[in-house]
């Protein structure tokens, strides 16, 4: 998978401020309520939606206390929100393709502030499919390099039914088919595997770089924009970011 580059986001994510973190709990935390009410559990045990939110949760450090004070929350009749999840396509400077995945509570907000941010960075938004054919949906769980023997890990993930592994030089990304994630996950998570992501995810056949500084700014800052949104989950791309920078 050359030129996956999310390694350089979880990077750049993780450094990010304490205000910053608080968004990405914030997601999360609606993923996990959504999992809750369309999982009909709050039980993890017969839930693998759930089992799944928890695993992303706990992989970018939501506290234990959280995660259950959401979960109570979401299976509670007192909780009166209700996401829709709705997916947007479009493409930014020079072409790149952008998914991007949101949970909403009113779309035409949603709608309206994800129109403005293509529309202000050189982009625009287009119609459902117009960019989703160039991504394949994939479980991807990425495990932190050090201190792990490659052909270990790499053995490990092929007898729990992973599809494709890849060495990096700070991480080892591991490939499922989706149907098959949540049982990689758990088989690896049960041979003491720590995450640094686990998430099934739209990996791009192919990357684009930009090589003009005007376009990688304006890229970025449509990426910076949409994280920002709270109404936005997860965006998918196929920019290649410069090795220089840990941006994505």
């Amino acid at each position: 998978m050359s030129g996956h580059s999310k390694w350089s986001t979880i990077k750049r994510k993780k450094e990010k401020t304490d205000g910053a973190r608080a968004k990405v709990f914030t997601k999360i935390g609606r993923e996990l309520a959504v999992a809750v009410r369309e999982g009909g559990s709050a039980d993890p045990s017969s839930n693998s939606k759930l089992r799944d939110c928890i695993a992303k949760a706990k992989a970018n450090n939501v506290p234990n206390d959280n995660i259950e004070r959401i979960i109570k929350k979401a299976a509670g009749d007192n909780d009166s929100s209700k996401y829709e999840a709705i997916t947007y396509e479009g493409y930014g400077p020079n072409g790149i393709a952008l998914i991007v995945e949101t949970l909403t509570d009113n779309r035409n907000r949603t709608a309206g502030d994800l129109r403005h941010y293509f529309d202000k960075f050189g982009g625009n938004m287009g119609t459902p499919g117009c960019v989703s054919f160039m991504f394949e949906q994939k479980g991807v769980i990425v495990v932190e390099r050090e201190g792990q023997d490659e052909d270990k890990v790499m053995e490990d993930a092929l007898e729990a039914g992973a599809a494709d592994f890849q060495a990096d030089d700070d991480v080892f990304e591991i490939y499922t088919e989706p149907e098959d994630f949540s049982g990689v996950r758990e088989d690896l998570q049960a041979k003491g595997y720590a995450f640094v992501s686990a998430d099934v995810e739209m990996v791009p056949s192919t990357y684009v770089k930009l090589t003009d500084e005007e376009s990688i700014t304006k890229m970025q800052r449509l990426m910076d924009a949409l994280e920002d949104n709270d109404d936005v989950q997860n965006i998918w791309h196929n920019w290649e970011a410069p090795e220089s920078d840990d941006e994505d």
